[in-house]
């Protein structure tokens, strides 16, 4: 229900500010010259495109409210072609949305892909990793996970589970290559490539900033994790805004998964007493 409530407020804070910019919008003749907010270009979106918002809006719902109340048991069921239909997925997602954009503005344009100052991801990626750490940390220090906990609420999200337990060498690999490649890159593509903008087209920044990160963090199906998981989101839109290429919040992502990965391998093959991530 808190997870159906997060996308739910997600729409409706959309909804409101979209519908005050459309009611306070005065004529065009009467406009004065638009001041850009951010880097990120939201010139070539339509109307059409709330449309494909709503699609991934939709299957990220569905996907999450139908996988809700599964078995515990169904991480020591899960195979190898699961995995791989989930990594088809996430690409086919990435697809999709990309289809709808590419044909009015190239990649490039579209994403921001000639970023001049490319290497400042080689410290804003780490700096941005270690925020979430100190993030995770003070949640930890003020007695979230135990109040989570308390409400009997899985603490631990599925894919760093699967980390933990799974016996099988494939399922580990494919994994990490769907936690370290698959997912930071699809992931920003539909988020802060499509949906993100989409939302800043027609609500503003703010509200899409805060809508956006709201339905990311949801879209994981994990309670404990939809704080942090929020302000994550939150992060990577603001890097992308100020750096106005994907690459800055696609190298965060994929920091950031990386780092959980080589830490859960860490604790599983050389018994190190440290807990990972939500």
């Amino acid at each position: 229900m808190v997870l159906a409530g997060g996308f739910a407020t997600a729409l409706g804070i959309f909804v409101i500010f979209a519908f005050r910019r459309w009611n306070r919008r005065p004529a065009a003749d009467d406009l004065p010259p638009a001041l850009p907010v951010g880097k990120v270009p939201v010139w070539f979106y339509r109307p059409v495109d709330l449309v494909g918002a709503a699609f991934v809006f939709g299957v990220f719902g569905v996907l999450v409210l139908g996988s809700s109340g599964g078995s515990p048991d169904a991480l020591q069921a899960l195979k190898p072609v699961t995995l791989v239909v989930n990594i088809g997925f996430q690409l086919v997602m990435a697809g999709a949305v990309a289809v709808l954009v590419v044909r009015r503005v190239g990649w490039v344009a579209w994403l921001g892909l000639r970023w001049p100052g490319w290497p400042w991801v080689f410290l804003i990626a780490p700096a941005a990793v270690l925020f979430m750490w100190a993030v995770f940390g003070g949640l930890q220090l003020s007695g979230y996970m135990e109040w989570m906990q308390s409400l009997g609420v899985e603490t631990v999200q599925d894919t760093v589970k699967l980390l933990q337990q799974s016996e099988d060498p494939l399922i580990l690999c494919l994994m990490a290559l769907a936690a370290v490649v698959a997912a930071p890159l699809c992931e920003e593509i539909v988020f802060r490539g499509y949906f993100y903008p989409v939302l800043k087209k027609f609500a503003g920044a703010r509200p899409a900033a805060l809508c956006s990160a709201l339905v990311f963090a949801s879209a994981h199906g994990n309670l404990t994790a939809l704080l942090p998981l929020w302000i994550f989101g939150g992060v990577l839109v603001l890097i992308y805004e100020k750096t106005g290429s994907l690459w800055a919040p696609v190298a965060v992502h994929c920091c950031f998964n990386s780092a959980t990965v080589i830490a859960q391998f860490a604790i599983r093959y050389y018994h190190l007493p440290l807990d990972g991530p939500p």
